[in-house]
């Protein structure tokens, strides 16, 4: 019974987006799949035992909610905590030494794999995460015998260097790589020279996945919540997406030009500048992040109001929550349906499946 890993060059690479999206692919495809995260970096108390949140987020995105084998336990037989890490670094944790983790991730491998066409084993973190302990990516991989899919997302430029390390130690059981949330200034480079570099050098790239704003966005309600600000009016309003932010610190002409070029941005303001606050309400941003704890006029509360764009009010200033706001964008787990549908249908359009499934046997 064939089994893919799905890990990343670093953490926040989409592989939750890639998982969801292959093994609904496989499903549709009339497959039988499996799924576990072995090792979870998320923490969840549930009824059960302790889980982890990634892994039970995927594990209902893929159907597999009403499946008695995909129990929190099961599926993520290794759960990092403060103490799990305490004991590691103390030389205590049972079964560090001897291999008994790697072990426990086997047989709750085996149980969940019983019957299955296919399994789907999720990263956490980069492919060297849980070294200090045994249950790095790479010790998976061999431990089960498993193909590996491993994702790099374009940040600053692609990790080349990291591939090609992976190749080395990988060998045949690297089923390729997926590139993922390039820029569209990128994709001519990308696809032109670096995918045809690697795959001179036994790194098949099995997909190019184009950088799509909703992927990286937040709904005004959970960015509220995130910041640990406050609604203040058009409570009604907060499903609207946020995908980027500008900062209203500028002269007003200056900001108007800027804010002109920005879609879905959410203005981060201090809750004295009226005169931005008004150039950004009429403008229609999602919403307003007044820093600073200070609340604006009545007449900026009533055209919020009137306009439905809800203003978060926050204690930090400026500068800081600016900060909160990229990691915030950056590191956004993929939650809502919406965002589900959309990463289902960014890995369907992009990854060479039939080449996967030919890799895997299935």
């Amino acid at each position: 019974m064939p089994g893919l890993y799905i890990g990343s060059t670093s953490g926040y690479s989409g592989k939750n987006t890639v998982t969801v999206g292959l093994g609904l692919a496989l499903r549709d495809a009339g497959l039988s799949i499996g799924y576990m995260k072995p090792v979870g970096a998320v923490p969840m108390e549930t009824k059960s035992g302790l889980g982890d949140e990634d892994a039970l987020f995927v594990r209902d995105a893929l159907g597999l909610a009403g499946d008695a084998a995909h129990t929190p336990v099961a599926m993520t037989p290794v759960v990092v905590t403060h103490d799990f890490k305490a004991a590691a670094f103390e030389g205590t944790l049972p079964g560090m030494a001897d291999g008994g983790l790697l072990d426990s991730i086997a047989r709750a491998y085996t149980g969940l794999a019983w019957g299955r066409d296919v399994m789907l084993v999720a990263g956490s973190g980069g492919m060297y995460s849980g070294k200090y302990s045994g249950v790095d990516a790479i010790s998976v991989v061999r431990r089960l015998g498993l193909k590996a899919l491993v994702i790099d997302r374009l940040e600053k430029e692609p990790s080349y260097d990291l591939l090609l390390m992976l190749q080395e130690q990988l060998g045949g059981q690297l089923a390729g790589v997926v590139l993922n949330d390039v820029p569209p200034a990128s994709l001519e480079e990308v696809t032109g020279h670096l995918a045809p570099f690697l795959e001179a050098r036994g790194v098949p790239v099995l997909g190019v996945l184009p950088r799509d704003p909703l992927m990286g966005s937040i709904t005004v309600g959970d960015l509220a919540h995130r910041l640990g600000g406050k609604i203040i009016s058009a409570h009604h309003k907060t499903d609207r997406v946020v995908s980027q932010f500008l900062i209203g610190t500028m002269q007003v002409e200056n900001f108007m030009m800027h804010f002109r070029r920005k879609k879905n941005a959410a203005v981060i303001v201090g809750g004295d500048r009226a005169d931005v606050q008004l150039v950004a309400l009429e403008g229609d941003c999602p919403c307003l992040v007044l820093t600073g704890n200070l609340y604006p006029n009545d007449v900026i509360l009533t055209r919020s109001e009137v306009l439905e764009t809800s203003i978060i009010l926050v204690r930090e200033d400026t500068f800081t929550v600016a900060k909160k706001m990229e990691n915030l964008l950056t590191r956004h787990k993929m939650r809502d349906a919406v965002k589900v549908r959309q990463g289902a249908e960014l890995v369907a359009r992009h990854l060479r499946l039939d080449a996967l499934r030919a890799t895997l046997g299935v």
